[in-house]
């Protein structure tokens, strides 16, 4: 099992239940980042049986903010117990919402870094995500992204 697969994704995202909208992290590097998760019927974003789209923006922000936030832990916290971070979305550029899936689908999102800027205290960032279930994508957006550290 390597490091991503033992990694509780909720001891590093400020979101609790019924709010964490990411399961796992399948990959990850300064600039990437790749999530899965996993739709359950009592999930607070399923109404009539479907995700729907404010599910899927979150589900997006979650997953950008994993990429800028991997910055403030060290390699060696697999538990997340040094650093605790608070984030929001500051805004969003555009987004597209292709289909809404329904519950007891696994949705992939992808994101990617596209610019970064860091002071002493927090970092904004403005990412792309794209979300599918299966090959078929659901959401295309770009949102900007308020990343700070918790003292």
């Amino acid at each position: 099992m390597n490091k991503l697969q033992k990694l509780d994704i909720a001891k590093f995202l400020p979101h609790r239940d019924p709010f964490l909208m990411v399961d796992k992290i399948l990959s990850i590097d300064n600039n990437h980042v790749s999530t899965s998760f996993d739709i359950k019927s009592d999930c607070i974003f399923v109404k009539d049986n479907v995700f729907n789209e404010i599910g899927l923006v979150e589900n997006a922000a979650q997953t950008c903010s994993a990429i800028v936030g991997k910055s403030y832990f060290e390699e060696d916290d697999l538990e997340g117990n040094r650093t605790k971070l608070i984030g929001f979305i500051s805004g969003i550029k555009k987004v597209t919402i292709y289909n809404c899936p329904c519950a007891g689908k696994t949705i992939i999102s992808k994101a990617t870094l596209k610019s970064r800027y860091d002071t002493e205290q927090y970092s904004i960032c403005t990412l792309e995500c794209n979300i599918y279930e299966e090959d078929k994508e659901l959401l295309s957006c770009e949102m900007n992204l308020f990343i700070q550290e918790v003292k």
